[in-house]
């Protein structure tokens, strides 16, 4: 972003790069030193040992200098919206009345573009406080089709991606957790009304949905952890910077060394087969 560009107004660029204006001018409330050391670190632990629930979090951290009880920890890790992948006890619960849809996705051979896509949620972290980020990406070529940041946990930044999304084309099937952003009337109307089957993970099985797993460690360990984010607006810079970089420049071995921009846009569609 250009605060001072010549000729496009910072209402058009944000227009232009698909990302919320009023995350420009948030200013997170500054959390206590200690704290905030402790969130990025049991983030930075997480992406690591994702399958550690809040009893091998606290000694994991302990290990490290934070001397820290499981009650905070379990606490904080609901706080960034973690859970240990392996099934456990309900950590990601659809509101009340909202239908939960079976996951659709195991022992599917996924070879075609638009077959299936999927999102996510994560931390960010930013200087004195932290965001969250969320992305839509198409399981077949890796691509991401659209991404937002929020200061909050709300669902109107996860509705907003999709809406996004949807802009690019149609999958046949769209794998989400239980989150109450995800079961939200809202967000399965969007999909029900597009055609879109809808597929939701396991309770607490974050393997479920492994390619945005994958997808966050990227972002992280290639973008996040080597920045120092002194706001949201340079949060939101540098994340675009890096999925730009991410989908039309960084090869993966899976797709043959390829870029997910290269395999997207070559196809083959999926065919509803």
């Amino acid at each position: 972003m250009e605060s001072d560009h010549p000729h496009i107004s910072q209402r058009r660029q944000c227009v232009l790069l698909g990302v919320a204006r009023s995350g420009l001018y948030y200013q997170p409330v500054p959390l206590a030193s200690e704290t905030e050391a402790l969130l990025h670190a049991l983030d930075k632990v997480y992406t690591d040992y994702p399958f550690f629930g809040s009893r091998r979090m606290t000694y994991w951290l302990g290990t490290l200098g934070y001397a820290v009880n499981r009650k905070r920890v379990s606490r904080l890790m609901r706080v960034l919206g973690l859970a240990a992948i392996y099934p456990g006890p309900r950590t990601t619960i659809p509101q009340p009345g909202h239908r939960v849809y079976p996951y659709l996705l195991r022992g599917m051979t996924i070879t075609a573009v638009n077959h299936v896509w999927s999102t996510d949620i994560t931390y960010i972290r930013v200087r004195g406080g932290f965001v969250y980020l969320t992305a839509v990406i198409d399981w077949a070529s890796r691509y991401v089709l659209s991404w937002e940041l929020s200061n909050t946990l709300e669902g109107a930044f996860c509705l907003s991606a999709l809406d996004r999304a949807l802009r690019v084309a149609r999958p046949r099937i769209f794998n989400t957790d239980q989150g109450t952003q995800y079961t939200s009337t809202d967000f399965t109307g969007r999909l029900l009304d597009a055609g879109v089957q809808i597929s939701m993970d396991g309770r607490g099985r974050a393997l479920d949905n492994i390619f945005v797993e994958r997808l966050w460690r990227s972002v992280k360990y290639e973008e996040v952890y080597l920045k120092d984010y002194q706001s949201m607006g340079q949060a939101v810079e540098g994340i675009g910077s890096y999925f730009l970089f991410y989908n039309a420049h960084r090869p993966h071995q899976s797709l043959g060394n390829r870029t997910p921009s290269a395999v997207y846009w070559a196809g083959p569609p999926d065919q509803g087969t």
